[in-house]
């Protein structure tokens, strides 16, 4: 892409984020107040793409093709950047350029940028007027009131700001349901070894996760007391937490710790002894996203990294942004995961739990107007990334005796049919025809990457979503005439002292997480983009070996595909993982009865 240095293409080929002229629903927007203080001291992030990125792709192949002599020689931080990260002569450009602004700026990274200074000079470098705002939660922010203006250097180094926004277009993918009934039915809910035992999960005396870490990316602390009192419920001891906060993270709340409760018990109850760090972030903003992604990739601690949040691509596109185009947020955010796949990091994400109409009309996304209209197909991001395994979900129906003390979990079968909503249940405007279920379909910014060839997708020139699947869970508040299917489950975690029951494909990625964690102790080392091991795996089943990685022949739809389709499809992907087959230890001992020996 190339770019005229002209006041035109100033004006117009912003590469970074603006606050909007009027509020965005689908998305949390901070309220506008006063001007900020000239004199008041911030400091923002600017990130610049990855060069040669048609080199970089193709080195990624090779590091995961068995096939060749570098397969899985993962590079090092300094090996990545000393091919792929943007030259020293651009940094120094765009450092002397702000510092003639009287802004102080230094290379945090090869890719990063962290700038200091005051709100005046922060105005006058990035030629727009900054506003103190406020969030429905009640967390302040500094957002632009105007579009910011990039020109000179950043403008040439095609540099991504996504500060100043005031606005957060990721959400966290889960729900709670109503207070669960441990076992009492065939649908559950389900404890992390309920699932373990139904997925054909290895048994504990065979892997555990031991060596592996996972990686955790979600704001909002965790509660010591409440993972002891999940962990103890199935006489497993507590897994091996700790925390790195981001940009000051943000402290445990019952009701915003939600999610980073459910990704760490699910990852931990399936990698029992993995290590397990929660990179804590202040909010879902970009902005901390990309700083979360950042210190992954330059730390190089963990093996696998889950995501359980996620937003449309098209709100990233100009007709959501009033004519200003986002996508580059989200391309640098992919930047971020190519490195990180190129260090052996496998990045985990769940697939959304609005079925394939994942994105209000343009109508409906900036006045609360009557009749806006209908849900409209949108995969959401990370899940849709080339380089993220995005995790889809079901609803799964286990063995059940009556007898209650009987904790048999065995796999019955499993549908995929979203619940109908009566109207909007996250941003309450007037749009209809929106569901709960599975989220799916085609990207509309990344084209098909190479590991999707392996099978048909349905789709020759686009990414596709999602990879495979696991339990999510179903019949969230809010379903058309309060009707949910009979077989509509639930997991459980421990939040605020109590259990509760979630749902939400929230729950299938770190279900997968974890089993990751048993893979890279299974092989030994890291995986990297595990979807190239993922479809390999799928096309050697469809091609009639008899291995039985994936359950197929489930039913279900997610509002726009179907799951009856032979091989691949939008709403299940590969399908849901049988975790031995998986590990390609077919002979190997399974997870048994919940609370035994092999299955703590």
């Amino acid at each position: 892409m190339h770019y005229k240095a002209s006041l035109a293409a100033v004006s117009v080929s912003l590469l970074a984020l603006s606050t909007l002229p009027t509020q965005l629903f689908g998305a949390e927007n901070a309220i506008l107040q006063g001007r900020v203080s000239s004199n008041q001291q911030l400091g923002f992030d600017i990130y610049l793409p990855l060069q040669h990125r048609d080199q970089l792709e193709r080195q990624l192949a090779d590091l995961h093709n068995p096939s060749s002599p570098n397969y899985q020689k993962w590079l090092t931080p300094a090996e990545f950047n000393a091919i792929y990260a943007a030259s020293s002569s651009q940094h120094r450009a765009i450092v002397a350029q702000l510092t003639s602004y009287g802004l102080d700026a230094h290379s945090v990274s090869a890719h990063r940028i962290h700038v200091t200074g005051t709100a005046a000079a922060t105005e006058r470098a990035l030629g727009t007027v900054l506003k103190m705002g406020q969030f429905s939660s009640g967390k302040s922010t500094v957002a632009a009131s105007k579009p910011l203006t990039m020109n000179g250097a950043l403008l040439e180094s095609h540099a991504v700001i996504t500060a100043f926004s005031g606005t957060i277009h990721m959400r966290s993918h889960s729900q709670p349901v109503a207070t669960p009934q441990n076992r009492y039915t065939p649908a559950g809910p389900y404890w992390f070894d309920d699932l373990k035992q139904a997925y054909r999960f290895p048994s504990f005396q065979s892997y555990t996760g031991k060596g592996a870490t996972i990686g955790i990316l979600m704001s909002g602390n965790f509660n010591p007391s409440d993972m002891d009192k999940y962990f103890a419920h199935e006489k497993l001891a507590t897994p091996k937490f700790s925390t790195i906060n981001v940009d000051g993270g943000s402290p445990f709340d019952p009701n915003s710790s939600f999610e980073t409760h459910l990704d760490m018990q699910q990852s931990g109850g399936t990698a029992p002894e993995a290590n397990v760090i929660l990179y804590n972030l202040p909010d879902l903003s970009d902005t901390h996203i990309m700083d979360g992604l950042s210190q992954i990739i330059t730390d190089n601690k963990v093996d696998i990294v889950n995501m359980s949040f996620g937003g449309a691509e098209l709100y990233y596109t100009a007709a959501y942004n009033s004519g200003t185009d986002l996508t580059s947020v989200l391309r640098q955010e992919d930047d971020l995961f190519a490195q990180g796949n190129a260090q052996g990091i496998t990045f985990i994400a769940s697939s959304g739990d609005a079925g394939a109409l994942a994105a209000l009309p343009v109508s409906c996304a900036y006045a609360p107007v009557p009749n806006c209209g209908q849900f409209v197909a949108s995969v959401e991001f990370p899940a849709s990334s080339p380089h993220v395994t995005g995790v889809g979900g079901t609803n799964l129906v286990t063995t059940h005796s009556g007898i209650r003390g009987n904790l048999n979990s065995a796999y019955v079968r499993e549908q995929a049919f979203a619940d109908p909503l009566a109207g909007d249940i996250q941003f309450q405007t007037s749009a209809t025809g929106g569901f709960w279920g599975s989220g799916g379909g085609d990207s509309i910014l990344f084209s098909k990457p190479f590991f999707q060839n392996f099978v048909a997708t349905g789709n020759d020139s686009f990414r596709t979503v999602p990879d495979l699947s696991l339990h999510m869970g179903g019949c969230p508040a809010g379903t058309v005439n309060n009707f949910c299917n009979p077989d509509d489950s639930a997991d459980i975690e421990a939040i605020g002292g109590s259990y509760v029951g979630v749902i939400g494909t929230s729950a299938s990625a770190p279900d997968f997480a974890g089993l990751t964690a048993l893979a890279v102790e299974r092989f030994g080392r890291r995986l990297g983009n595990e979807n190239y091991y993922i479809y390999a795996l799928a096309a050697a089943q469809y091609a009639g070996l008899p291995i039985k990685v994936y359950n197929k022949n489930i039913p279900g739809s997610n509002g726009l595909y179907s799951t009856n389709v032979k091989g691949y499809d939008r709403v299940l992907g590969n399908g849901t993982v049988n975790g031995t087959n998986f590990l390609l230890a077919p002979r190997g001992p399974v997870a048994g009865i919940p609370q035994t020996p092999s299955n703590p």
